[in-house]
């Protein structure tokens, strides 16, 4: 059996591997970012790292921001956003609640009140439906902080923002005059 550590690093290679370099294991997306589950197995496998179906399948179903998505046959699999490959997630767009937050640390926070909260190396600014949610997120980076975001108003002045399949919301630019309170600091 495979211990926490080893399913924790696997899933974070996984998430290298679908979200920003399957060439690293000659593994091809298609337009919408969906690999062929045995191709990844195959790839994952000749890095010397021990992975099967169940192991991925167990992995997909646990993983707690539910990074991945598999297709109805379980054949292909996806992650669900944080590309920095171009693919087309096909994501929903949607309305989305009049606050959002975005987490980040604070070594940042200058630069986001500067230039507004920009997209950096991902397709999408990634936004957080509670702030609890977003200083989780701030805190891989050091200590954290989050932004409120007007996130109503903007959609209602024209930006687009979408939802994906796990629920976190992406829009492509939050401007400076659309920086709230900030939380954490």
């Amino acid at each position: 059996m495979t211990d926490f550590s080893d399913r924790t690093k696997l899933s974070r290679f996984i998430s290298l591997l679908l979200r920003h370099h399957p060439e690293k294991v000659n593994l091809t997306l298609d337009e919408h970012g969906w690999a062929d589950v045995d191709e990844l197995l195959a790839g994952i496998n000749s890095t010397g790292r021990l992975i099967d179906r169940a192991l991925l399948e167990e992995i997909v179903a646990s993983d707690e921001k539910q990074r991945y998505s598999f297709d109805e046959r379980k054949e292909l699999i996806r992650a669900n956003q944080g590309h920095s490959i171009p693919v087309d997630v096909e994501l929903e767009k949607a309305i989305p609640p009049d606050i959002l937050y975005h987490g980040t640390a604070q070594k940042f926070a200058d630069s986001i009140r500067r230039e507004g909260i920009r997209r950096m190396s991902r397709l999408y600014v990634h936004l957080s439906k509670d702030m609890e949610t977003a200083l989780k997120v701030g805190r891989r980076h050091g200590k954290p902080l989050a932004f409120s975001v007007p996130a109503g108003k903007m959609s209602r002045d024209g930006i687009p923002f979408y939802i994906s399949a796990n629920g976190v919301w992406l829009t492509e630019y939050v401007g400076v005059e659309y920086l709230g309170e900030v939380i954490g600091q």
